[in-house]
């Protein structure tokens, strides 16, 4: 009898399972992805690859909204992400401000911004030609 390893009939033919996220490079998972896609009728046949591009593509825009909110927190002195700063770190960055325009994050605020009819005038400004001609 082979030192088998485990439980099970002598070992063979039982394979350990390699999810579908792990096939593809992925951490977003590829088979809930594909659930969704058949459970929200969104074809009548759904691919094998759409599953794993869709959940590529989402893991990637998570990635990149990630970085730039750690890069907001970190401006703050913070350690932790908070949505104000998700919130910062899309309305500053040109495409995602505009793929998540309409897009309200709860308790994210708005940017800091005063519009310049507000702020107080110079006061040593240059006067202009004098009316006197």
């Amino acid at each position: 009898m082979a030192a088998g390893k485990g439980k099970g009939k002598g070992g063979r033919g039982e394979k350990k399972s390699v999810t579908k996220s792990a096939k593809a490079g992925l951490q977003f998972p590829v088979g809930r992805v594909g659930r969704y896609l058949k459970q929200g009728k969104y074809g009548t046949r759904i691919g094998g690859g759409a599953p794993v591009y869709l959940a590529a593509v989402l893991e990637y825009l998570c990635a990149e909204i990630l970085e730039l909110a750690g890069n907001a927190a970190r401006d703050n002195k913070k350690s932790r992400i908070v949505p104000r700063h998700i919130t910062l770190a899309v309305k500053n960055d040109e495409e995602l401000n505009k793929l998540l325009g309409n897009v309200t994050i709860a308790a994210g605020g708005v940017l800091p911004n005063i519009h310049a009819v507000l702020l107080p005038k110079k006061a040593g400004g240059s006067k202009k030609m004098s009316q006197d001609y």
